[in-house]
């Protein structure tokens, strides 16, 4: 009989909690026992899994006991805090949040891009950032048969990504518009500290609007989203200094983050090439026929796992250049879809840590 896990979930009444239920469910991922985990005030709300209702408990330290493995998504500090004593457990933690994607001995995956790295972990292993996931699912296939030297990237970011709140801000924002209500700065409320520790809600009016902002800004100019994307491809791709840059902007779509990508190879790569490379790649659906219309739009990649990849096309501006247009759906293969691939790698080894 095929060996089941007992699976623990926290952050289980999120954006990103909710829809790790559902891909579970969908991928038939073996759960014996499902511990649903949040904050105090959604203890005791009941969740539908599988066909069967189960309440959400308080996250506790001592929740982890008989946990297989622990799928986290409720934000860094609380990884920090209650990861380690789940590990301690003997759980496998796979962390959705930024808490120890940087960390040098805990291994930064995307199964379709370095599934290797997941040999050596100590019982936690970190989800990269949803833009970063889509991003290096698309490309991976030329990485590997070109070598990317050079990577620039502009993001198209879908409220989703900063959670529920930024939702509802969307739809009262649009709401109002629609209906011909000035929407301004004090209305909002939105309760941001622009250059403090967190965005969210959303710092501007995003209905019918782009801010070009996603997290906080640092001392170099850059936001804390455009940096994890810098430092986060140079560790999963293994080069440390393999010059990154993005600038990432959050617009009016509800799910499914969009992405302008310009690279450079090592060697020169035809878009006959790298369409036959993309085809055959796992994890990406290849849309890129624009005399027809067709290139990847959010609103196709939202609700399925695949990758869509369009538009490509040299950069006469640079040598061995391309660019691509890539659009994925951030809250399953750029957060859920991802961290379960994960555990089903662990799975085939048994869940097994070194710690």
């Amino acid at each position: 009989m095929k060996r089941q896990y007992n699976v623990a979930v926290v952050g289980a009444t999120g954006a990103v909690g909710t829809e790790i239920l559902r891909v579970l469910a969908q991928r038939r991922f073996p759960v014996k026992g499902l511990q649903l985990l949040a904050s105090a005030r959604s203890k005791g709300r009941r969740v539908r899994f599988n066909g069967s209702w189960h309440r959400v408990a308080e996250l506790r330290k001592q929740a982890f006991a008989g946990i297989d493995v622990a799928l986290f998504s409720a934000g860094a500090s609380r990884s920090l805090e209650f990861a380690p004593a789940a590990v301690k457990q003997g759980a496998v933690v796979v962390d959705n949040s930024s808490a120890f994607r940087m960390t040098p001995d805990v291994p930064l995956v995307v199964p379709e891009v370095n599934p290797q790295a997941l040999i050596e972990h100590h019982g936690l292993i970190a989800n990269p950032n949803c833009s970063t996931i889509i991003m290096l699912v698309a490309l991976a296939p030329i990485h590997h048969a070109a070598t990317i030297t050079r990577i620039r990237v502009a993001t198209y970011q879908s409220v989703s990504g900063a959670g529920t709140k930024a939702i509802a801000q969307l739809y009262q924002e649009s709401r109002r518009v629609l209906r011909q209500l000035r929407v301004s700065r004090q209305e909002l409320r939105v309760g941001a500290q622009l250059s403090g520790r967190t965005v969210g809600p959303l710092p501007a009016q995003i209905a019918f609007n782009i801010i070009p902002q996603v997290d906080v800004f640092l001392d170099n100019r850059y936001t804390k989203e455009e940096m994890k994307i810098v430092g986060e491809t140079r560790k999963i791709l293994g080069i440390p200094d393999l010059p990154v840059s993005a600038t990432c902007a959050r617009v009016p779509v509800l799910v499914a983050h969009s992405e302008a990508v310009w690279i450079e190879t090592r060697r020169p790569m035809a878009v006959e090439e790298a369409h036959t490379l993309l085809r055959q790649a796992p994890g990406v659906t290849l849309v890129d026929d624009p005399a027809k219309g067709r290139y990847p739009l959010p609103v196709d990649a939202a609700g399925q796992d695949d990758v869509l990849v369009g538009r490509i096309r040299p950069d006469d501006a640079s040598p061995n250049g391309l660019i691509l247009w890539v659009c994925g759906d951030n809250l399953r293969k750029g957060a859920a879809t991802n961290a379960i691939q994960i555990a089903e790698l662990l799975v085939g080894r048994q869940v097994t840590s070194d710690k």
